[in-house]
């Protein structure tokens, strides 16, 4: 390994290592994230050796269609120029300050954009290093706002099946999606699960309507069940998105807001993924489904995945409630080494400039059509449903229509078209048996065209390969 070392200096850290002496290095050296206990410390995975714009490129140097932009958050685009720049300069100028007792100015100017994009009276920033800690933080400052109110038994947490909040402890044990908490400890004693609002699943014969009163009416028998002087917070996606990108019934959202309201439990909008153009708009909680959460959290798309910066913007009326509470001295005391980094608040400055001079309106303009291409795939015997909206959509594969009944046949049926639509041309983000696409804010009709394509052949070469193994008659 010596000669790979001398290369990576030589090279500054910009010329890549052979491909084969990455994927060594890495089996023999790299954890990846979630691995299984049976490869872990030893796996590799597809090297991604370069991008520009709607594509990336492998360690075989094949160009594909960057199908889910990095994790939902390549929003602009890879090779962004002006954010490569920004990040350059900022670094020059002021490379990390201690937030425990200074500041810098990207982190305050970035704070007043984002207030002034957010819904409601949401109006202050806490700046953490990605959504994982967003939440982290979000669910600490519930606990510390209860306990200056003296409310110390009001800590009970809302969450819902098919969630994920991320992989921080608390914020880990309100996910609710299939296999993340088979093998791992959470605060299960501080979370309640409610039903997912996946329409999808409803029962046979139940209307839409019907399916998000039940959801609903649970949600209102629950507070009442355990008490609202027990219940600290509701978090949800306003779109489940690593769980299958589950758009909730029209009203639902608000419906729970009120119920919340009334109850004096605060709502927190898990926007990591929403957030930042991907409904078209930089907050969707207020301009795509008309709520005002207490808290919004955030991530990926605010930096466009160049630089981990995540947050939570919170409601001006829960400071205040603080503010004027017979505890002055209490602390949140909470914080990161990284909160309110200068170089990453400098580049989501830059990154937000680009999403308000077009990309947000290009992403608006697209949407449509991106919608409307991806759901003729429900044509094709093997997928179930096609759903999303904005530029976030999943594919999900059935092995009967009329059952719903996912692939038990074959778990990993999305791996299958992934790996089709990886020699075709497309990165594909699969999901046991759903395929999820949200692709970089700036791609083209051209390229959506180029993109469905793609996966169609993939569905179609993975039907096929089913049929041959006997084990799908579709």
């Amino acid at each position: 390994m010596a000669a790979v070392k001398d290369m990576w200096k030589a090279g500054g850290g910009i010329e890549m290592l052979p491909s084969e002496d990455t994927v060594d290095l890495a089996k023999r050296h790299l954890v990846q994230p979630w691995p299984t206990a049976g490869e872990i410390g030893a796996e590799t995975r597809s090297l991604i050796g370069s991008g520009d714009g709607i594509y990336i490129t492998d360690g075989d140097g094949k160009r594909l269609i960057d199908g889910p932009a990095g994790m939902w958050c390549v929003n602009v685009g890879h090779r962004r120029e002006e954010l490569a720049r920004v990040m350059y300069d900022q670094a020059m100028q002021l490379s990390y300050n201690t937030p425990w007792y200074t500041m810098n100015e990207p982190s305050a100017v970035l704070a007043e954009r984002i207030a002034g994009h957010a819904p409601g009276d949401l109006s202050h920033v806490f700046f953490t290093t990605g959504g994982s800690s967003a939440v982290e933080s979000a669910l600490r400052f519930m606990q510390f706002y209860n306990n200056v109110r003296g409310r110390t038994e009001k800590k009970l947490i809302l969450s819902r099946g098919g969630a994920y909040h991320g992989s921080t402890y608390l914020s880990a044990s309100l996910n609710g999606r299939p296999r993340d908490r088979d093998w791992m400890d959470g605060a299960d004693e501080l979370i309640v699960k409610l039903s997912s609002p996946d329409p999808f699943r409803r029962l046979a014969g139940m209307s839409v309507a019907a399916f998000c009163d039940r959801l609903v009416a649970e949600f209102a028998e629950t507070v009442k069940r355990i008490g609202a002087d027990r219940i600290g917070a509701f978090v949800g996606e306003p779109v489940q998105a690593s769980g299958g990108v589950i758009v909730p019934p029209e009203g639902y959202l608000r419906r729970i807001r009120k119920i919340c309201r009334d109850n004096d439990i605060l709502f927190i909008a898990d926007e990591v993924v929403t957030a930042f153009g991907r409904l078209g708009h930089v907050f969707a909680s207020g301009d795509v489904f008309g709520i005002d959460p207490d808290i919004i959290t955030f991530a990926k798309g605010v930096t466009s995945g160049y630089f981990p910066l995540g947050g939570m913007i919170v409601s001006e009326r829960l400071l205040e409630d603080l503010r004027r509470s017979n505890h002055p001295t209490a602390m949140y005391a909470h914080g990161l080494t990284y909160t309110s980094h200068p170089v990453g608040c400098a580049v989501a400055l830059a990154n937000l400039d680009l999403l308000e001079n077009g990309v947000l309106a290009h992403a608006r303009e697209v949407t449509p059509y991106f919608q409307a291409q991806l759901k003729t795939l429900e044509e094709l015997p093997l997928v179930g449903e096609v759903r999303g909206v904005g530029l976030m959509a999943c594919v999900e594969c059935v092995a009967d229509r009329d059952s719903k009944d996912p692939l038990e046949l074959d778990r990993n049926v999305g791996q299958r078209i992934d790996a089709h639509c990886h020699d075709l041309g497309l990165l594909v983000r699969p999901l046991i048996n759903m395929c999820v696409m949200s692709p970089p804010l700036t791609i083209t009709r051209e390229q959506i065209d180029d993109m469905v394509g793609i996966l169609r052949e993939g569905i179609s070469r993975t039907m096929d390969d089913l049929r041959k193994e006997g084990v799908w008659r579709g």
